[in-house]
Formats: structure tokens, sequence, C-alpha cells
């Protein structure tokens, strides 16, 4: 039996990065412990499979020491005011992932010369958040009248998402790294991210968020492309970050959703504030978190008030989307994981054959001729 000798701070290197101790790895590896004190050298096989289990590439394992792996976009992240330090195996795969179809659709578009889209870094930090948040409901063409007429903020979330597509922008949401139901996203790690492209820009949202906040993720991503900056962010409405680009993009996406002078004409000063906050939400159609963060702009309510009942309302609306339905069926959660502007795409392209079926297969994540076939009739690509 040959044994690879390696340096050990490796294994300890790839065990940490994927979040596990040794007693969470001591039944596929009981030797880990002897390993990584350097008593014992793995064989090459065993390597191969702390490598899958780490979801670390194995190459990385023959290094002379653990690698510095950074974020391929700019972080933007902040946890108790300080940067959030290495990425997890599961968030760096997924950026990965994200540009890897990117590029595919950037390609996409050049083959059928797609128009590329004007806002994308049309504006700049010092332009009003007012006047961008317009630029954007105008380029979307939403508007508040038209959402009141949606029964919830599910239906709006939908809907925007609809409607960001159909802009040109791909919009991705999932809670897991592709289709691996194992490798669950962390929305305490990343709540979504924005890759700046004026012919294939992309905007990512962490599914495992509540639904009331990924629209304020969505809002506060499409910021981000309209500065044509790409980044990733763990913001949320309550929020006032120190970094100026997420203070900007919060505001840009607050005034997205409620804008000010809205709210000002809708609000009834005699009604409590957990009633207001609640008819505010049914008005406009946003999540109950965004109302309190605008009932803060607006100077009706302090900062202490607006935290005290914001973190009430994030345990409620939390509780109320774990106790919701299931996972849904899975083509639509394939429209909704890879995005439908660019499954749509993908399926068309191979059934042309411009794409192989193995290449889509893996942007896709299905398996199966059978599943891609219904994908395709689930989506609209063929009848």
């Amino acid at each position: 039996m040959t044994r690879i000798p390696i340096n050990p701070d490796l294994l300890i290197w790839a065990r940490e990065r994927a979040g596990l101790d040794r007693l969470a790895l001591a039944r596929p590896f009981p030797k880990l412990s002897e390993w990584e004190d350097g008593a014992l050298a793995p064989t090459l096989r065993q390597l191969e499979n702390f490598a899958r289990a780490v979801h670390v590439p194995v190459g990385f394992l023959f290094l002379p020491t653990p690698p510095e792996e950074v974020l391929p976009i700019p972080d933007f992240r902040t946890l108790a005011a300080r940067k959030v330090s290495r990425p997890s195996p599961n968030l760096l795969d997924t950026i990965y992932l994200c540009q890897q179809r990117q590029d595919w659709f950037r390609e996409y578009a050049r083959i059928h010369a797609l128009t590329p889209l004007p806002f994308v870094g049309s504006v700049r930090v010092r332009d009003a958040p007012e006047h961008i948040a317009g630029m954007m409901q105008q380029a979307l063409s939403l508007s508040i009248s038209e959402r009141q007429q949606l029964p919830t903020w599910t239906d709006a979330l939908r809907q925007l998402i609809n409607k960001t597509e159909d802009a040109g922008v791909l919009v991705m949401s999932s809670s897991t790294l592709g289709s691996n139901s194992h490798r669950k996203l962390d929305v305490s790690e990343f709540r979504g991210f924005a890759l700046a492209d004026d012919l294939a820009p992309l905007v990512f949202i962490n599914a495992a968020d509540s639904k009331a906040a990924q629209m304020f993720t969505l809002a506060h991503e499409l910021a981000h492309l309209w500065l044509g900056e790409s980044g990733i962010s763990n913001t949320e409405a309550g929020q006032f970050p120190k970094q100026g680009v997420e203070r900007w993009c919060n505001a840009v996406a607050s005034e997205f959703l409620v804008p000010l002078a809205a709210l000002r004409r809708k609000h009834q000063a005699d009604v409590p504030l957990e009633a207001e906050i609640q008819r505010l939400a049914r008005t406009f159609k946003v999540s109950t978190l965004v109302v309190l963060r605008r009932q803060f702009d607006a100077g009706f309510i302090d900062q202490t008030t607006l935290w005290q009942n914001y973190l009430d309302e994030l345990a409620r609306i939390r509780a109320l989307d774990q106790s919701g339905s299931g996972s849904g069926d899975f083509y639509r959660t394939l429209g909704a994981r890879t995005g439908k502007r660019f499954a749509r795409a993908v399926l068309s392209s191979t059934l042309e054959g411009q794409t192989l079926f193995r290449d889509a297969f893996r942007m896709l994540g299905v398996r199966k001729t059978s599943t891609f076939y219904e994908a395709a009739r689930e989506l609209g690509v063929m009848l």
C-alpha cells in the first residue's frame, strides 16, 4: 500500500475550510487524527476521497503550504463592523458556477447579436438614489400601482424577478450549490451578489434567506449593476453599512421598493406602528422589513424603535417561511435556480446543436436526457 507524504497542515486547512471538525469526519476517515498529526500518511485513494468530502481540488493537497483563497469579486460583506474573512467552499463554488454560466451566456449573446444593456455602469455613487430608483423602475417597466394589484409581496417578488429578466438581467436564486442539496448556502455568510456585464449581467440571490429579504437583496444587487460594480453582499433593509457603495445601494433599493414621497402620502400617524407597517406592506406589496426602514427614513420612528420592531418582524417572517410549502416542482425550481432567461437560452442552444448536451447538463444541473426534454417543454422551449 503506497502512502503519499504530504504536509499535514494542508489536511487541517482543507477540513477547517469546509467548516468541519475531526469528529464530523471520524467515520469515513478513522485515521484522520494520525494524518493531521503527521504520524501516518494517507494513500492516494484516501486523499481523493478526503478531497471530495471537504470540497477541495485534490491537487491543492499536494501543495507545499495551504493556498490563500480570495473571492474573485469585490467583497462588501461585514459582520459586527469587521470584514468577513475566509470564504466557504460553497460560496466560492457558487460564484465560480455563476461566472461559468455568465461566460457561456455572454458568448451566446454575441452569437445572437443581442444588444448590450445601456443601464449597466450608467450611474455613479454621487448620483441621487431617488433619481436612480426612478431610472430602474422605468427600465424594468415597474409601477407602484401595478404592484398594488398583486395579492401578496411574494407575488411582487416573482413579478420583480420576471421584469428583471425581461430587461436582460440573469437572475439566479438557490439555497444550495447548484442542484446539490447536500451543499447548503449559509445566509449568515452572504445574501447575494452581482456580476456586472453589459451583455450578461447576473444577480444571484441566496434563497436560504426569507422571501421578504430576497426582494430587498434583488433591488440592492440591481443597484450594483447600475453602478457597473460586481460584488458580494450580506446587507438587509435595516442595515446602515459603513461602505459608501453599500450604503448607496441600500438607499437606492429602499427608494426603488417604497418611494419616500409615496410613503408620506400614505402614512397614517394615528395608527399604531404594528398595524401601520402591516397596512403599508399590503399597500406597497413589499415586506414589512422594508416598510419599517422607510418609516425610519421618513422620520416617523427613531433608530431604537426601528431595531426593536425590525428584529421581531424578522423572526416572525422567518417562522412563516419555514412553515410554508416544500421545495416544490423540480422544473419550477430549475427556472429559479438557473434563471428562466439562462435556462431557456441553454435549452434552445442545445436543441439547435450549438451546445453539447454534456455542457448543458453541467450548467443546468440535470443528469438525464428525459429531464432535459421535460425542462424544455415546461419552460416553453419546445412543445
